[in-house]
């Protein structure tokens, strides 16, 4: 017993690595330094002119910009990055950072306010920023060898009514909200997690020939429309009302996703609209995925990820933009 506890705290210290407390001790400079050095690592944190590529610059320290001396152009360490135009110091935006990462079930935007003493609007739009910024992970990722696809439902509940007389079959469709949809996983053992939002788990047969390659095999529930995968692809079925594993056949490892994604959506957010469903199954799926690594190594792939990402077409300012 003394020998597993040992084990366990030396685990749990191996994965703190960064800390809020060790973020506001290092001070604004230090954090400065590790944005120049995310943006700009391939030339050791020296400014590069993001409309000319131009590596020569004047610094203007007292502002904290450059001028670039090929195109005069100014710019900012966060220029053309989802942080562009921002107002908060190089310290919050590094622990709104650690923060975010360190939510192994999600934070709520709330919560997040609260701890960097900011409006809940700042916490919500930054949040779904870095949630766009980890896809970006993902693009153009096929998966291969094993693969495991399955479907969940979020959405759409109906508050039964006081009186049971009063009450409905909320199961029938003229009773539907409108808002349910099925957030459909293919995972790869081993390997990366890719979602996507639909309105009915089936349509995931018209997802899997973009996502997954045709040589991988597929692992499926009991499901009858997944029946035709068997047609021209190696795939391996597993009944949950009789086992959940058997002869290597389960998709043991999408339920787990499903599990952490749910815990987020009804511990965390409960409740999320189905037009930014698709962004928390990102972030689920990133969490997941990267489950073994230490925070400190989170909040740097994390940040690494938000210093490439481009301006955010669809938030901006403290607020969404409007719909085109």
């Amino acid at each position: 017993m003394v020998i597993d506890m040992a084990q366990h705290f030396l685990l749990s210290a191996a994965a703190r690595t960064l800390s809020l407390k060790a973020i506001y001790k290092a001070g604004e400079e230090a954090a400065y330094r590790t944005f120049c050095e995310l943006r700009w690592d391939e030339t050791d944190g020296e400014a590069v002119c993001p409309r000319c590529g131009c590596t020569e610059s004047y610094d203007i320290a007292t502002r904290r910009k450059f001028k670039c001396k090929g195109c005069h152009h100014q710019f900012s360490v966060t220029s053309g990055t989802i942080f562009a135009s921002r107002k908060m110091s190089f310290t919050d935006l590094l622990a709104a950072v650690c923060l975010f990462v360190n939510g192994a079930k999600g934070m709520s935007a709330v919560q997040m306010s609260r701890d960097l003493d900011c409006q809940y609007k700042t916490a919500f739009v930054m949040m779904h920023k870095l949630r766009e910024a980890l896809s970006a992970e993902l693009e153009g990722l096929r998966l291969s060898g094993e693969v495991e696809i399955d479907g969940a439902y979020f959405g759409g509940h109906i508050r039964p009514a006081n009186l049971k007389e009063n009450r409905i079959d909320r199961r029938k469709a003229r009773h539907q909200t409108g808002t349910r949809r099925v957030v459909f996983a293919m995972r790869q053992r081993q390997g990366r997690t890719l979602t996507q939002v639909l309105r009915a788990e089936a349509d995931g047969l018209d997802v899997l020939p973009h996502r997954v390659c045709g040589t991988a095999v597929i692992y499926a529930d009991e499901a009858s429309h997944w029946d035709v995968l068997s047609r021209n692809r190696a795939t391996g079925r597993i009944n949950h009302s009789q086992a959940y594993s058997m002869d290597g056949a389960h998709t043991n490892g999408v339920e787990s996703y499903f599990s952490r994604l749910r815990r987020m959506v009804q511990g965390q957010h409960h409740g999320v609209s189905p037009r930014y469903l698709h962004q928390y199954a990102t972030h689920a799926a990133w969490l997941e995925d990267h489950r073994r690594e230490d925070n400190g190594g989170l909040a740097n792939r994390a940040l690494r990820l938000a210093m490439v990402s481009p301006v955010s077409r669809t938030w901006a300012g403290y607020w969404q933009r409007a719909a085109a």
